[in-house]
């Protein structure tokens, strides 16, 4: 089952970047320098942050449905952060040595399950996941932070939506 994970769009947070740092405390936003690599996951680039480099820290709404399941949590963003990485059935580096969790979503944001794996394990659990006709989509989280990471979409579902 082809599937392709998705980044952030950069657009969404770019104009926080010039924002003062009193500006941007107000609005429950945090910029830091990446003091370590891994440590600072990108939700847009979807590769950690290289050390000196600036991200800001916020809370992000990932699952704004209308259900129980919507949710929002805090992320990492990097300022490089221009163009919103794309995967095709393979797994971005933030991914990497982190166990990531799988919350599985039906078309109406509903969840339908859920499942956990590290590495290659998490491949093969995505493609298992959208083997069942009811799940729509997947959110991938950090497991241990709980945090947000990327959406994931059966790839002839985006290539259809394009049509």
């Amino acid at each position: 089952m082809s599937f392709t994970i998705t980044g952030l769009s950069p657009q969404t947070f770019a104009h926080l970047f010039s924002l003062s740092d009193d500006v941007l405390r107000a609005q429950n936003i945090v910029r830091k320098t990446a003091d370590a690599k891994p440590g600072y996951p990108c939700r847009v680039t979807l590769q950690d942050a290289d050390p000196g480099e600036t991200v800001l820290l916020l809370n992000h709404e990932s699952h704004d449905v209308l259900t129980p399941y919507a949710s929002r949590y805090a992320i990492y963003v990097r300022a490089a952060a221009s163009n919103a990485a794309t995967y095709r059935d393979e797994l971005p580096p933030v991914f990497a040595n982190r166990p990531i969790a799988l919350r599985l979503f039906s078309a109406d944001g509903m969840l339908v399950g859920a499942d956990m794996g590290v590495n290659a394990d998490v491949k093969t659990k995505i493609e298992q996941a959208f083997g069942r006709e009811e799940v729509a989509y997947i959110h991938a989280h950090n497991a241990m932070h709980g945090c947000f990471v990327a959406e994931i979409r059966r790839t002839d579902c985006l290539d259809s939506a394009s049509l």
